[in-house]
């Protein structure tokens, strides 16, 4: 639904400013989204330019909304395990991992990049939900002796293939030798950062981790600077990139309604494990019995679509059987591409659909992802 013409949406205090908002301003942001209650740079240019910026250069991301949630203490690696259907006991200090935390029935409470920091120090950098209140909400009924909060930490995105340049010259050579999903504590002209190799585009990319606000100017322009030779550019996090690798997003994708099984490529991270697990046995009998509906991938005939504004009905035969979550026009592929959720008999490729997108009806057919670099070798180079 279209707002009418006189609707204004109002912004106060409680949406919080990222200590890079000023740096956004004078990059040209000129649009933010609400983002775990926070102002989230939405819009600078255009999108097809910046996306070719990252994937042909550097792009310099605020993803301060990013909220981290932090777990310390004696029990907090035992606890952190609790919290997802993957196993972190095999996690080593300074490692990542991308996981779901589940609830009691197997949904997707949020889906964070993990980072194992320090020994009992873990962080989970949220997706778009109130998951940092769900953990301490398990903690106050675990018995074990954990702290959970919201430490002042604040990230930002260096993405694309031009990224290592830009930080080896930013942090020196051993920026080069981290693996992909692991990271490191470093220290910029006395800005404390955590380094990771990690990122929401699947191209070769790095998180800074800023850990002192009163520094986000400076860090910001110091990564402006170390970027300048490699033609950096401040965009907006990419949509088309994150679609064609076949990642999703909390919330318009996926939710606390879904379970892994359901969603194409997620499986993987039910591990089998001995320790117990909030939604381990719900999950254990989904692994057994199957799923009636699954979230696939699928291209849209006809001219560019523009992105949408809520979910797309999607028929087959004239039934509505499922919904687009989301899609664009990916300009490498020269394709409409999207995730499109539908009964399980219909998921497999070559199913043909017909979506009510905002612009007027589209035929669409179902198709495997990602779209794009399905080992997935491109962000591990």
């Amino acid at each position: 639904m279209t707002l009418p013409a006189r609707t204004t949406l109002n912004w106060g205090p409680w949406y919080r400013r990222s200590p890079f908002f000023q740096a956004t301003l004078r990059a040209g942001c000129s649009a933010y989204d609400v983002y775990q209650h926070m102002y989230h740079p939405n819009t600078y240019g255009d999108p097809v330019e910046e996306y070719w910026a990252l994937v042909n250069d550097v792009t310099l991301w605020d993803v301060s909304v990013e909220r981290i949630v932090e777990i310390t203490g004696p029990d907090a690696s035992a606890f952190t395990n609790l919290l997802t259907c993957r196993d972190l006991m095999k996690c080593a200090v300074k490692q990542g991992k991308y996981v779901l935390m589940t609830a009691e029935d197997g949904g997707i409470v949020n889906d964070p990049v993990l980072l194992r920091v320090e020994e009992n120090r873990w962080w989970l950098a949220l997706a778009d939900s109130d998951a940092g209140l769900y953990a301490m909400g398990v903690a106050v009924n675990s018995g074990m002796d954990v702290k959970v909060g919201h430490p002042e930490v604040y990230p930002v995105q260096v993405q694309g293939p031009k990224a290592k340049d830009t930080m080896r010259d930013l942090f020196g050579d051993w920026i080069l030798d981290m693996k992909y999903y692991w990271c490191d504590e470093a220290n910029l002209d006395g800005i404390p950062v955590v380094i990771s190799r990690t990122g929401w585009t699947a191209v070769v990319g790095y998180e800074i981790y800023l850990r002192d606000p009163s520094r986000g100017d400076d860090l910001w322009e110091r990564i402006l600077a170390a970027g300048k030779p490699y033609g950096i550019r401040v965009t907006p996090s990419s949509d088309i990139r994150r679609m064609e690798a076949g990642i999703f997003d909390w919330g318009s994708d996926i939710g606390l309604e879904n379970n892994p099984f359901e969603i194409t490529g997620l499986e993987r991270l039910v591990e089998e494990q001995e320790a117990d697990y909030i939604g381990k046995a719900a999950l254990e009998r989904i692994r057994k019995e199957g799923v009636s509906r699954k979230l696939v991938g699928i291209e849209l005939d006809g001219d560019p679509v523009e992105q949408p504004t809520q979910h797309w009905p999607a028929a087959h035969h004239g039934k509505q059987v499922g919904y687009v979550t989301d899609a664009c026009y990916s300009p490498r592929l020269e394709k409409n591409i999207g995730y499109v959720w539908v009964p399980i008999d219909l998921a497999g490729p070559g199913t043909r659909l017909e979506i009510d997108t905002d612009g007027g009806a589209r035929s669409a057919a179902t198709v495997s992802i990602p779209f794009v670099d399905p080992q997935k070798k491109v962000p591990a180079a």
